[in-house]
């Protein structure tokens, strides 16, 4: 019990801090805040940066408000900056309600409002091209808010983060908000190296308690037997034997080939998991089922089924709200939209939410779960980046998703980033997490998701050919390169050569008792095992120059097939009878990649190491005039006629070996033979102890190499950049040329390429729609699944000007490779006709039915297109006819579904 002296003073504390400016912003919140974000938000009024690393739903966010809060207090401007558009719109309308349009801003890109205004809302690749091009807008900035932080580890875009970062003048205070990791003290650590002064807040507590449940048997079981989630339930282990075991009894087929249904194995349906969770209470939902044609199909299962989980009355809202939001889209687009049962469900209080779906009708479905009106979502992982959509229970289908290449586990971070979206703040007590259990699933595997707490933030900043004509341009070679080695990417490399130069110095003194152990009697048994050696790595590269043969050989016979030339792919997952579409002969540069057919109907690009020896055509079959891959129809009857040609593929040649008839691998024979080693009776087991010591000396020296690459790397990249820059003309010495001033104002992924395309005049003669399907093969990244077909192609100038773009594209690489570097990847040409029809005024229905694309890509890679042609209208030489054609393309592509998402 406190005397009333310590009450006393403890009053005293709070009225003193009332007075404060987190006094007066704490009373606008409705609850008191937590000790993690009074430390915070005390360091940032003291004039200290900050990094708070906390877990999803913790409440970080208030630390930068409390910064936007300060900037007006204090007559300045604060920045908040956040990874994608979708999350940026959000914040706005959140900041919008707390402090008026009048005083918020928001610049993503392809939205302006209010830009001078005091806060701004922007996503960081804006902030740091403003940063490069030295903005007026910056001129009182006091705060930036680096909202999910976190995604500096991103492989594509995560460079922008540490640009930022590092350039930011020194009167700016950084407030950085990051998902739990586990090397939050390192980044901190580095924070304080490039801004000074950074108060690191560590927040491992979530509070709302999540709790872990495994769904088996058609029940709900707890995955933990206790509080701390370190003990395993039992009862789930063995509930899973059972039903693994019900599963193997399923596959046992009757006479007549049906399924043993009564020893079978039926997980619950997505209606019935949905039932579940609203008989538990555990509604509002997420389900994760990392397939967008799994969450459209979940809907279309719930409104089968007649699943109701809204009142008439919240139904009648739902349709209000819904009506409201889609009143400028014309009726033929929402037709062509599926739009009908697309509001049916959102009346039922269900929903789809994935990247394919229309910008519109994703904002419609988060704004409907907020307010408790859309009560089960089926999402893929997409929603689980930075949207404030939590529910009260998060479900998982599956523990493993495809990422591009294969079919993956869903990692521990991922884990904990999905279900972080359980349970709500002020309006749940706790959350739930429920993995669906799958035969052959282990319940101990689930658990080391739940509990593993280890996710380190790993640097993936390089230079890009954008930034180091900026950082020339601004601080000429010498100081860039300082500033370069002040990346968190160095920071990293620098801090591990010490543990590596600690494994040399042990793998050195384990070296010395090797040599020991293998000392022979007889000679010099280090000499001998060389030899050995040398015997085993001739044989080696003779077997590696044998296969390189076949490669070869394999390549020249793929050069001479044919459309319609019957093939047998010999090996791997694509083995077996296929039809050659496209030989895929024109611009390639890493050999023919001819597109197929097989005989499951799938259509496939192949390349030279899908065969390990030459191919032949072993019959034909013609291929309808305006075949289209992408229609179901045309691929299932031709695979009929590629089955009904009869064609059989012969078994491959065995090459006979070079080892036989080379002159080296004699001697070096002999040469063993000889040596006074060989006749030692103790030869193997000093051979073993020789071998151990070879690989210990490979192993060192390469420990040795790693340590002297890691030392300047980031600086010795940006050398061969502004090299490979200066050959092309870009940069001479400390200067930027005109070319290299362009360069500068490009900042998509193949910026070196689309400065070419300029300088080439590729583009001058092209008319606005053929400019947007140009500018599209720099922005384009098929998905996986649709990467194999080939794409068509609009006819005339278009199609050359995308062929000179290929023949740039093959120079820059063969430079890259001279230099040593590896930046420009080959254009995607398969959103060039798409675009070009939605230029030329086609109709949105056609568009989509002859791109197979879903809407809510079509909108997104039009929206990257529109953003590179106004990079290319801002690059574009004095003169040039392309600085008005990118603005008419942009103003053809912006209508429509396009237009429509937008800021509302």
């Amino acid at each position: 019990m406190t005397s009333a002296a310590e009450r006393y003073a403890a009053a005293r504390r709070r009225a003193a801090e009332a007075r404060t400016e987190l006094g007066r912003f704490s009373q606008d919140y409705p609850f008191g805040l937590d000790e993690f974000q009074l430390e915070a938000c005390r360091a940032l009024e003291a004039g200290r940066g900050v990094l708070v690393a906390a877990p999803t739903g913790a409440g970080k966010t208030v630390v930068g408000e409390f910064a936007v809060h300060l900037a007006l207090a204090e007559g300045h401007k604060c920045f908040y900056t956040t990874p994608i558009k979708a999350l940026s719109n959000q914040k706005f309308h959140d900041l919008v309600e707390r402090y008026g349009p009048e005083r918020v801003g928001l610049l993503t890109g392809d939205n302006v409002v209010n830009g001078e205004a005091p806060i701004v809302v922007m996503t960081t690749e804006v902030l740091r091209n403003m940063l490069y091009s030295g903005s007026a807008t910056l001129a009182g900035l006091a705060y930036v808010v680096m909202d999910e932080v976190h995604y500096l580890a991103d492989r594509f875009r995560g460079a922008v983060w540490e640009e930022v970062i590092i350039h930011l003048p020194e009167s700016v205070r950084l407030v950085s908000l990051s998902a739990t990791v586990s090397n939050a003290e390192e980044f901190g650590d580095w924070l304080v190296t490039v801004r000074g002064d950074t108060a690191v807040v560590l927040e491992e507590h979530r509070p709302v308690p999540l709790w872990q449940h495994i769904l088996v048997g058609g029940r709900l079981h707890d995955m933990f037997t206790d509080a701390d989630q370190r003990t395993v339930n039992p009862e789930v282990a063995r509930l899973a034997r059972e039903q693994s075991q019900r599963m193997l009894d399923y596959s046992r087929r009757g006479p007549k080939g049906r399924p043993n249904v009564r020893g079978g194995f039926r997980p619950p349906s997505r209606v019935e998991v949905i039932e579940g969770l609203r008989a538990e209470g555990l509604l509002p939902a997420i389900t994760f089922i990392f397939s967008r044609a799994g969450c459209d199909a979940a809907v279309q299962q719930c409104l089968a089924a007649g699943l109701r989980l809204n009142t008439p009355s919240e139904a009648l809202e739902v349709r209000g709200i819904v009506d409201a939001r889609t009143a400028q889209i014309p009726d033929e687009d929402l037709h062509v939209l599926g739009f009908d049962d697309f509001a049916e469900a959102l009346e039922r209080g269900v929903a789809a939410h994935h990247a394919g779906l229309l910008p519109t009708f994703k904002e419609i479905v988060e704004e409907l779960f907020v307010r408790g009106l859309v009560k089960a979502v089926f999402a893929t992982e997409t929603l689980a980046l930075g949207i404030n959509m939590p529910a009260r229970s998060v479900v998982l289908e599956k523990l493993s998703k495809w990422n591009g290449e294969t079919h993956a586990d869903v990692t521990p971070g991922e884990y904990t980033q999905l279900t972080g979206r359980a349970g709500r703040r002020g309006i749940d007590v706790e959350g739930h997490a429920v993995v669906l259990f799958t035969p052959g699933m282990d319940p101990q595997a689930v658990v080391g998701l739940a509990s593993t707490r280890t996710y380190p933030l790993r640097s993936s900043f390089r230079p890009s050919y954008n930034m180091a004509v900026n950082l020339v341009r601004q601080y000429g070679r010498t100081r860039s390169r300082e500033l370069l080695e002040t990346s968190f990417a160095q920071f990293q490399a620098d801090r591990s050569v010490v543990g590596i130069a600690r494994q040399v110095q042990r793998g050195q003194e384990a070296l010395e008792g090797y040599r020991e152990a293998m000392r022979c009697e007889l000679g010099d048994f280090s000499e001998y095992a060389a030899l050995r050696r040398a015997l085993s790595d001739r044989e080696a590269e003779l077997s590696r120059q044998s296969a390189a043969n076949r490669r070869a050989q394999a390549a020249q016979s793929l050069e001479r097939l044919k459309p319609g030339d019957v093939i047998e792919v010999p090996s791997g997952r694509r083995a077996g009878l296929a039809v050659v579409l496209d030989p895929g002969l024109a611009g390639s540069f890493d050999g023919p990649r001819p597109t197929v057919l097989t005989a499951d109907r799938q259509v496939r690009k192949l390349t030279v190491h899908d065969f390990p020896v030459p191919v032949k055509a072993l019959d034909t079959v013609r291929i309808p005039r305006g075949f289209n891959p992408r229609n179901p129809q045309m691929r299932r009857d031709l695979a009929s006629s590629l089955r009904n040609t009869g064609a059989e593929g012969g078994k491959p040649k065995r090459a006979r070996s070079g080892a036989a008839d080379d002159p080296e691998i004699a001697r070096l024979r002999q040469a063993v033979r000889d040596h006074p080693c060989h006749r030692c009776p103790d030869r193997e087991d000093h051979a073993r102890w020789a071998e151990r010591a070879i690989r210990l000396e490979r192993e060192t020296a390469a420990l040795e190499r790693r340590v002297a690459a890691r030392t300047g790397t980031i600086s010795r990249t940006f050398d061969r950049v502004t090299a490979l820059l200066e050959q092309l003309g870009y940069l001479e010495g400390d200067r930027v040329t005109p070319a290299g001033e362009r360069l500068s104002r490009l900042y998509t992924e193949l910026d070196l390429l689309a400065a070419e395309c300029l300088r080439e005049g590729v583009w001058e003669q092209l008319d606005p729609a053929e400019l947007a399907a140009c500018a599209s093969a720099l922005v384009y990244e098929a998905r996986q699944s649709d990467d194999a077909a080939t794409p068509r192609l609009p006819p005339g100038r278009t199609a050359e000007a995308l062929d000179r773009t290929l023949r740039l594209w093959g120079e820059v690489a063969g430079l890259e490779s001279e230099h040593r570097l590896e930046f420009t990847s080959r254009p995607d040409l398969g959103f060039a006709w798409p675009v070009h029809r939605w230029a030329g005024g086609a109709r949105l229905d056609v568009v989509l039915r002859e791109s197979g694309l879903a809407a809510g890509d079509f909108v997104r890679w039009c929206k990257q297109v529109m953003d590179l042609l106004g990079q290319l209208a801002d690059a574009a030489p004095e003169g040039s006819r392309v600085r008005g054609t990118a603005l008419q393309a942009i103003a053809r592509v912006k209508r429509g579904v396009v237009a429509y998402s937008s800021v509302s």
